[in-house]
């Protein structure tokens, strides 16, 4: 298989999949009998997005604007502490353990005091989607900084630079695939926070939206709701994904001349 052809099955192939996902579970719907309300069949549940499409796209822009500003957030406070623990080994031991210790905690339990200090609605949504969203980033960030060479810090440093450029010249520049790889992760990680506030206190956004459809036993409509979720983490993935590739195109530039030379 030439490089063009894998190229092309590449991209077809996330598609395949998820037709035929589609497929086998409409198909089990209907040999099976099971019922509506407690598997809805991918038709059913392309229905209720039709049915409901004014307040669906109302609540999804809710929680999309709630994630990408805790996201936003993230990024802001994620990179700095990455940097701040990757460029010291002594800050490095002293904080990793502290963070590992906040990421154990479930953030479900965490969600009342944001409320007791925030309130119902959109703070909580934005405090919890920086929560779940910034460890990762930092944690990454860090281990690009901390990863790079001594031997090359050695070289560089008997030429005259300093811990600054040391910092901006070669550390960041390092970190940069492990950044946009934490990215990935983390904007799939600020939706789940969102949706986990707004399940719990928030009078708007998919998860208040599935709440009440969940109430009202509407399961289409909730299962409705889980796809938009779906689909709008997937869309802001393949954004940062390809930010990535334009970004650190040079991190995998042998791979991929690896698996054309290989095709």
């Amino acid at each position: 298989m030439n490089a063009s052809s894998q190229r092309r099955l590449e991209l077809v192939m996330p598609w395949l999949v998820i037709a035929g996902i589609l497929i086998v579970w409409q198909l089990a719907v209907m040999l099976f009998g099971i019922r509506p309300f407690v598997l809805p069949s991918p038709v059913a549940i392309f229905g209720a997005l039709i049915q409901y499409h004014d307040p669906i796209l109302q609540h999804a822009s809710f929680t999309l604007m709630n994630t990408m500003i805790g996201f936003a957030c993230g990024i802001l406070f994620g990179v700095t502490l990455g940097v701040v623990i990757g460029s010291s080994r002594l800050i490095y031991v002293g904080l990793y353990p502290v963070l590992i210790g906040f990421n154990s905690i479930p953030k479900v339990a965490v969600v009342p005091i944001l409320v007791l200090w925030l309130g119902i609605g959109q703070p909580t949504a934005i405090a919890t989607a920086f929560l779940l969203s910034f460890f990762p980033i930092a944690v990454n960030v860090a281990t690009g900084l901390a990863t790079v060479e001594p031997e090359l810090e050695d070289v560089l440093r008997s030429l005259g630079a300093t811990k600054r450029d040391l910092l901006f010249k070669v550390g960041l520049p390092r970190a940069m695939p492990y950044f946009f790889a934490s990215l990935k992760v983390s904007i799939t990680l600020a939706f789940i926070g969102a949706v986990i506030a707004e399940t719990i206190a928030s009078n708007d956004g998919i998860g208040y939206l599935m709440l009440q459809a969940s109430s009202q036993f509407r399961i289409p409509l909730m299962f409705a709701g889980v796809f938009v979720i779906a689909l709008m983490g997937i869309a802001t993935f393949l954004v940062f994904a390809y930010i990535e590739k334009r970004m650190t195109g040079w991190a995998t530039r042998g791979r991929n001349l690896q698996a054309a030379g290989g095709g």
